[in-house]
């Protein structure tokens, strides 16, 4: 509704190039009104029935909030409160024509919002690392590789705020959990995002915190689907080598949760004012034809999303 706006004043101004500053819901809404801005049509038809943008306006960006990787890539999600519905579109015809990622300007950004990037970022990370093994040790490495900065520069910036060692640390890596590089020949797995998308969606929660909330409940529940995966994270990136393998799965679903706590995350539904109605109204969301099945191998069901949401209660 807000992003509407902006297409008459680009029309009247004859609007030949936009900037975004700020983060990624800046920067997705500006990639929205850069294709809207040549539709003739309703611009929801690119998130909600796929249609294809022939023509956009080049954008650039001024990076201010690390989190969703928009900066270097070609996607975006918009919500729209009217239907409570938030979905997202890709097309090479807005991706950034240049981005400036200076860490210095998020010195000042609140201490939830910073949490919400490195979840965000540990999150875009981890589907496209914890699905199965596909011969793929470079992509894995390279994956393991953001996960440990993350974790690491992560608590370091929730109390150092004005470190620029730890934020430029921390912006590269969001920027790179998302650019398309670890994606390449490997499965993905987004249903973290496609359920956390509801919940922002119904409650307003920060995208950040939705995911928090959601993936431990998404590797408790598909534990032997992501078996082996989970071992290997349980193994490069948490360093946990001692038990059964059921106990080392465990420890890993554990530490992944604690770690988000660490930087001040309510992980649970109930913690967030969030019940049982609400599972049920996401799950038949879940329901609806037009909606792609979730998972890397499309066995995240309905019923497979209420356990998950259960799971977090």
């Amino acid at each position: 509704e807000t992003l509407i706006k902006a297409l008459p004043i680009i029309k009247e101004n004859h609007v030949n190039f936009i900037l975004a500053v700020g983060g990624g819901s800046v920067i997705d809404g500006t990639k929205f009104i850069s294709v809207a801005s040549f539709y003739e049509g309703d611009p929801w038809d690119f998130l909600s029935k796929g249609v294809r943008a022939q023509k956009a306006l080049p954008i650039g960006v001024v990076l201010t909030l690390p989190a969703t990787g928009s900066e270097m890539n070609a996607g975006a999600v918009i919500s729209r409160e009217a239907t409570k519905e938030k979905r997202s579109f890709f097309s090479p015809l807005v991706f950034p024509r240049f981005s400036v990622t200076d860490p210095s300007v998020t010195f000042s950004l609140p201490p939830r919002q910073v949490a919400n990037g490195i979840v965000d970022a540990f999150i875009h990370t981890m589907e496209q690392y914890l699905t199965y093994p596909i011969n793929a040790p470079l992509q894995d490495r390279m994956s393991e590789s953001i996960l440990i900065t993350l974790m690491e520069e992560g608590p370091k910036a929730m109390v150092k705020p004005n470190d620029y060692d730890t934020r430029a640390n921390i912006m590269w890596s969001a920027t790179m959990a998302l650019n398309g590089l670890i994606a390449c020949g490997v499965p993905t797995d987004w249903a973290t995002h496609g359920i956390g998308h509801e919940l922002t969606a119904l409650h307003g929660l920060d995208h950040g915190l939705t995911l928090a909330i959601v993936y431990p409940g998404v590797m408790k529940v598909m534990q032997n689907e992501k078996r082996e995966k989970i071992l290997q994270y349980a193994e490069r990136v948490l360093k946990i080598t001692q038990g059964t393998e059921n106990e080392r799965i465990d420890k890993a679903i554990l530490k992944t949760d604690e770690f988000f706590r660490s930087l001040g995350m309510k992980t649970r539904l109930s913690e967030n004012g969030i019940g049982q109605d609400t599972i049920e109204t996401i799950v038949e969301r879940f329901t609806k034809p037009q909606i792609v099945r979730l998972g890397e191998n499309q066995g995240i069901t309905p019923e497979k999303v209420r356990q998950i949401l259960i799971e977090r209660l």
